[in-house]
């Protein structure tokens, strides 16, 4: 069944795969992108080939209806956690406030007589904050160790609370770290990149000891698809894959692709920053996704040598 979808966020790396997915299964998306420094502004004549597409510049805060659609994916949200720690205020508008604002919509929406529109929303595997051993379920305590983390967890509160209060539909995904073509370069193997092509040290966080699980934007998009073509709702979903390594391994690999040499790390590391509540391990238990029929499909390793092959060919700002 073709279905009508808002993607906010949709010039943002994850929101940009998951528009591309649905404009190629036919179905009708309404863009909106405030456009922040992450955007990517290229991408919007990208979309507008498709007939099927249109786009609005604005903030989610600032939406003032909802055209009728089926899904509002909500992708929108400042994701850097050191940018959170510096300063919180933007994290707290897109974040929360943003959410808050979203939620309303679809509760006003369901005055005018139409099918209310299901909140498809990002959430992040930070909401657990770390654990050493064994993995997260979607039942378990949120844990929040920044103020990134903070303002998703509380976005996932407002949606259960707006869902038990006003009978609001839902899904809440959270994935875990995404890799792919088009990420901004303050994330770990865009930012690699940029060091390497400027001959400028790579900043690595503890040591490079903290452990992430790494997946494909393209798996996260497909995930998003496998959701709501099985037609559940008030769900929550651990998006993993279970591929997981140690930072100083991932830059490792970076580096030697990028070099064509087997590299000594400390040659190109800067080892000399540790961030405020890191956490140690991140780790997430997606069978409640694989029962619906999902699972991952790239590879890191067989990935990688093109995203390293793309930033080096393309300076990104």
């Amino acid at each position: 069944m073709t279905k009508v979808v808002y993607i906010t966020g949709c010039l943002g790396f994850i929101g940009s795969y998951i528009t591309y997915q649905c404009l190629e299964k036919g179905w009708y998306v309404k863009g909106v992108d405030k456009i922040t420094y992450a955007s990517n502004t290229n991408l919007i004549e990208e979309f507008k080939k498709y007939p099927n597409f249109s786009f609005i510049e604005k903030d989610i805060n600032d939406l003032e209806f909802l055209y009728e659609c089926d899904y509002i994916i909500n992708t929108a949200a400042e994701t850097h956690v050191g940018n959170s720690i510096v300063k919180s205020d933007d994290f707290v508008h897109s974040n929360i406030n943003g959410v808050h604002h979203l939620l309303e919509l679809i509760r006003n929406y369901r005055g005018e007589g139409k099918d209310v529109p299901t909140l498809l929303h990002f959430s992040t595997d930070e909401v657990y904050g770390d654990v050493t051993e064994g993995e997260h379920l979607e039942t378990d305590i949120l844990n929040p160790s920044n103020p990134y983390s903070a303002t998703k967890a509380a976005a996932d509160q407002l949606i259960l609370a707006w869902a038990r209060t006003y009978d609001l539909p839902y899904i809440i995904v959270r994935p875990t770290n995404n890799y792919g073509v088009g990420q901004y370069t303050e994330k770990l193997i865009p930012k690699t990149c940029k060091c390497l092509k400027l001959g400028k040290k790579i900043p690595l966080h503890n040591d490079g000891t903290p452990i992430r699980n790494w997946l494909h934007a393209q798996d996260t998009a497909d995930a998003i698809i496998t959701i709501i073509n099985s037609d559940v709702q008030n769900e929550i979903y651990n998006i993993a894959g279970g591929f997981e390594q140690a930072n100083f391994a991932t830059v490792k690999k970076v580096i030697t692709q990028y070099t064509n040499k087997n590299v000594d790390l400390s040659d190109y590391v800067d080892l000399s920053y540790s961030r405020v509540g890191q956490d140690i391990r991140y780790a997430l238990n997606d069978n409640k996704l694989k029962s619906l029929g999902w699972k991952s499909k790239r590879l890191f390793d067989y990935e990688l040598p093109k995203i390293v092959e793309y930033y080096k060919e393309n300076f990104i700002w």
